[in-house]
């Protein structure tokens, strides 16, 4: 195990992005000075025990002091805002989500985007406060209360730290980490096609009139066929919910990761097929006006559909799966 690499990823993680490739090389640089040339796991052991906590030399690189909560409970204090607020955030999506789809009332198109994403937002926004304040309040409290130490960060072992805490950490590389814009990301994109999914008839077609007047004069989907598979679509729902929240917990590609994201890649692929594939799901209006916008038949014009989004969406899985797998891999 590489304990040098994986205490400089432990200082610069905590750093501005901007600043991280140049102290990483300038640490790097520090340590290679401090060893001697033919050195041993317990040279590298004392250096670092010498250099101190990774938490502390972090912050020693920074510009700015923190005053609310000092350098022994701030980096706790952080961990756990990027732990459980994302997971407040996330479940009360869901919740906003399945109000929305129970509450629904005839709207135009507009509306009801504007809606629901204004609702999002704010409801989100609410809920990221309270925890922040709530979570920053015990903290500020602990740090005035807690007198008897000696300024050292605060472990997860509650003890003194050491070069041996480095051994429970695993080196990450950057190519392996998941973002949290990757999360979001993702989240965004399961509100808004299980959106379209379940008010298809109402969203999706065709339009005419102004932007603030449009009338959806042909719409594209069958809305009674499409509610059939409702516990088909709940399942991959719950299939690509439960895989944000395992990315969101491990925070890097695995193995696992890589299976979980081919089954529910698999199962999605599955789903879309059994629908696309129904009789009848297209509504004869839509049918008959893109067939004569594009002068062909309607059996051309299915195949076309038909054909052309299982291709799609088999090529979109295959990537996603491969991609998933080698980002495992990355060592």
């Amino acid at each position: 195990m590489d304990l040098i690499k994986i205490y400089i990823q432990e200082v610069t993680r905590r750093l501005p992005e901007k600043n991280r490739e140049d102290i990483a090389l300038e640490l790097s640089s520090t340590i290679g000075d401090m060893l001697p040339d033919e050195y041993s796991d317990e040279d590298v052991k004392s250096v670092l025990e010498k250099l101190g906590s990774p938490v502390a030399l972090a912050y020693g690189y920074r510009d700015k002091p923190m005053y609310l909560i000092g350098p022994r409970y701030f980096d706790v204090y952080v961990s756990l805002l990027k732990m459980i607020i994302p997971i407040a955030l996330i479940v009360s999506f869901i919740s906003i989500f399945a109000e929305y789809l129970t509450g629904y009332s005839e709207e135009s198109p507009i509306n009801v985007m504007v809606s629901l994403i204004s609702k999002g937002i704010l409801t989100i926004f609410e809920v990221g406060i309270q925890f922040l304040f709530w979570i920053t309040l015990v903290f500020v409290i602990l740090e005035r209360t807690d007198k008897g130490h000696n300024g050292q960060p605060l472990t997860a072992t509650f003890k003194k730290w050491t070069p041996e805490d480095l051994k429970d950490i695993p080196y990450i590389p950057k190519k392996k980490t998941i973002s949290r814009i990757e999360i979001f990301g993702s989240l965004l994109w399961i509100g808004i096609w299980a959106t379209l999914y379940f008010y298809a008839e109402r969203l999706l077609g065709v339009y005419t009139g102004s932007l603030e007047g449009l009338k959806l004069v042909a719409p594209m989907f069958n809305q009674e066929i499409l509610l059939r598979y409702w516990p088909l679509i709940v399942i991959v729902i719950g299939l690509e919910l439960t895989f944000v929240l395992y990315k969101l917990i491990k925070g890097q590609w695995t193995k696992k990761m890589a299976v979980f994201n081919t089954v529910q890649e698999v199962v999605g692929a599955v789903a879309f097929i059994i629908i696309i594939g129904t009789p009848n799901l297209l509504t004869l209006e839509f049918i008959d006006y893109m067939t004569e916008l594009f002068s062909i038949s309607s059996t051309q014009f299915m195949s076309l559909i038909i054909g052309g989004g299982i291709f799609i969406l088999l090529i979109s899985s295959a990537m996603s799966i491969f991609d998933g797998f080698r980002k495992a891999k990355i060592g």
